[in-house]
């Protein structure tokens, strides 16, 4: 399966060996009480996972679901547990089944548990591809298990056969994903976006990862540390984007950056993972499984070939671990690494998982494909009830992976999705903009959304629309805006009131997701003037006051923009501004501090009055204890704001 491996080592070793090993290791004559022990080892496993504390925010759903499951086998395990009679030969294969899926389960769950929150976060795809992998064996092995055979009561029997069921309706979920998260997640791994270093949203991101404080950031940085290792020393570029936005956290809160191999701080609580014991170069970077053909990619790196193909089959056109474009998609035999694969398993007596019938994942592939192209044409349908299933489906399967958002996107989803926006039915409505919103976040569909003139519509359901139908509007509008002639195209299309209008009124989502699409537009100059006409002052001066909101840099940010438009000094620069600016920089987070700080120094480089103005609030003082407490970027606002005064010969 996708995603998934068996990996042997530490309590888990003995689940590499097939269940026919498995019985012939059980002396002749004791298998009668091998049960007892296969028993002692699923209830242990399962007491253990219970024991774990909080899990990774990515995974958080899918883990207490998964533990919960596994919880409700205890009462089928204490049945067998006090079965008289000997189990049959059948009966022991299904629980050495049952086992091996369970420690399964506990290694992800582990992962989860104990891994980097950063790279968990990154890589939140992969991991749901290897929990799905976890539901079909686990349901799998529970459907095999002959209970009337073991003599299970019907009690039980009902309870297991009813998490079978949920398994296997597991398996075909789509997977909510924090669109947000997302989205931030591929703003700050930009290379080319200029807001990939923005305060704001680095700090939005160690919110949503619980990385702001410094024992949080701590063992983050142990976690790094351990998945660095296991990538034996690689400098993948993804390793790299994960240690600087970990340093990133630990800036803002003003934390001394050093190497993460060096770093002193000592694991309290996180140790290697000591079940990693195939060599990291043998298992392939996207399945995380030993690879039995490794084949190598134009920018180098190898993978196995299956899965390469698949990525490449899903209109990829980039290596997945370096994310650089590909000059050509030719796959090259690795015979060296293959050769050094099949020693090692020799020498270690592993045994490669056989392939799997190449037919069979062209078959689930084709099938997608056919139940993403019959969803797309039920869009169009004159039945308003198919309408609504159609577009529902759709928003939920655009949330669940990259690949099925080019699906849609090729099936010809994006038209009748637009369409749907002027539809009257609000569910629609509301259905639409948030599977534009997913789609959104892939680079290509955000030209063929905007293409098809999606960006006015967008507009009206952000006017017009239902709360969370508002909201999402906003929030395409700012995944949109990535692009720079989208940013255009919205200041044009009159975007920006209504959104100045849901910064006002909205909720406090809705306030957010406008504040964040209203700081990525003023990135144009001509788009800070419309804000600034359409009345953004004083709904951002009301984010000021109400902390309690929790929004108070981001208006700082948007002041920001705003204080290198001449319109925008002259409607921000009231005495009682200046005087909440030094407020901040009094008193305020270090964070608040340094975009304070920075607003200040962008206002007073353009007029010493504004400058004059914080000397008579007391401001210099505060400045001077910043450039030797602050964050490294307040210090540098700071010392810049300091020779401003000097120059400007304010202090005698």
């Amino acid at each position: 399966m996708d995603g998934e491996r068996e990996e042997d080592g530490g309590e888990g070793e003995r689940e590499d060996r097939s269940v026919s090993e498995e019985l012939d290791a059980i002396p002749a004559g004791s298998q009668e009480e091998e049960h007892l022990n296969l028993v002692h080892e699923m209830e242990s496993t399962i007491e253990s996972v219970a024991q774990f504390g909080d899990f990774r925010r990515t995974q958080k759903k899918e883990c207490y679901s998964l533990v919960r499951r596994m919880k409700l086998l205890l009462p089928f395990l204490e049945e067998i547990r006090d079965l008289d009679p000997p189990i049959s030969e059948n009966g022991i294969t299904c629980l050495c089944n049952l086992k091996k899926v369970l420690l399964l389960a506990k290694k992800l769950l582990k992962t989860c548990n104990e891994g980097s929150k950063i790279f968990l976060s990154l890589e939140s795809e992969a991991a749901m591809i290897r929990f799905h992998a976890v539901y079909e064996k686990l349901s799998q092995a529970l459907g095999g298990i002959p209970f009337d055979d073991l003599g299970i009561s019907d009690e039980v029997k009902e309870q297991v056969e009813l998490i079978h069921t949920q398994l296997r309706r597991a398996k075909r979920r789509t997977d909510t994903q924090d669109i947000e998260l997302a989205v931030d997640m591929m703003v700050v791994f930009s290379k080319t976006d200029p807001r990939n270093s923005d305060s704001a949203i680095i700090e939005r991101l160690a919110k949503k990862l619980e990385l702001q404080t410094v024992e949080d950031l701590k063992i983050e940085t142990i976690a790094v540390r351990n998945l660095v290792k296991e990538r034996g020393g690689q400098t993948a570029e993804s390793t790299q984007q994960i240690v600087d936005l970990l340093n990133k956290f630990k800036r803002i809160l003003g934390m001394e950056i050093t190497n993460v191999l060096d770093d002193p701080v000592m694991p309290r609580m996180l140790d290697k993972c000591a079940s990693l014991m195939i060599p990291h170069e043998f298992l392939c970077p996207i399945t995380l499984e030993i690879m039995k053909d490794p084949v190598i990619v134009a920018s180098g790196q190898t993978y196995e070939r299956e899965s390469i193909q698949k990525w490449f089959d899903s209109n990829h056109r980039t290596c997945p671990k370096t994310r650089q474009t590909l000059a050509h998609l030719s796959l090259a035999p690795n015979y060296a690494l293959r050769n050094l694969i099949l020693q090692w398993c020799e020498k270690n007596n592993f045994k490669l998982p056989k392939k799997e019938d190449p037919s069979s994942s062209d078959c689930t592939s084709e099938e997608q494909k056919e139940e993403v192209s019959s969803l797309v044409e039920a869009l169009s349908s004159c039945q308003l009830e198919v309408q609504r299933k159609a577009v529902k489906q759709i928003r939920m399967l655009s949330k669940e992976n990259p690949e099925n958002r080019v699906l849609v996107a090729n099936a010809g989803g994006i038209p009748p999705l637009v369409q749907l926006l002027s539809y009257p039915d609000s569910r629609i409505q509301e259905d639409a903009v948030t599977a534009l919103l997913n789609l959104s976040i892939d680079e290509t569909n955000k030209k063929l959304i905007s293409g098809e003139g999606a960006i006015p519509a967008i507009i009206e359901v952000l006017e017009h629309g239902s709360v969370e139908a508002r909201e999402n509007s906003a929030a395409a509008l700012f995944s949109l805006s990535m692009l720079d002639e989208n940013k255009v195209t919205v200041g044009l299309s009159n975007g920006i009131p209504p959104l100045v209008d849901l910064l006002q009124n909205g909720t406090i989502r809705g306030k957010k997701d406008a504040a964040t699409a209203l700081f990525n537009l003023s990135l144009n100059s001509s788009n800070k003037a419309r804000a600034i006409d359409a009345g953004i002052v004083p709904p951002l001066l009301t984010l000021l006051k109400d902390k309690n909101l929790g929004m108070v840099d981001e208006a700082l940010s948007i002041f920001l923009l705003l204080a290198s438009h001449p319109e925008g000094r002259h409607e921000i620069g009231q005495l009682s501004f200046i005087e909440t600016l030094v407020e901040f920089i009094r008193e305020g987070t270090p964070k608040n501090k340094e975009c304070a700080t920075s607003v200040l120094l962008e206002l007073g480089s353009s007029n010493s009055s504004f400058i004059l103005a914080a000397l008579q609030f007391g401001v210099y003082e505060h400045l001077v204890e910043i450039t030797s407490t602050g964050t490294n970027r307040a210090q540098r606002k700071a010392n810049s704001l300091l020779q401003l005064i000097s120059k400007s010969e304010q202090i005698p």
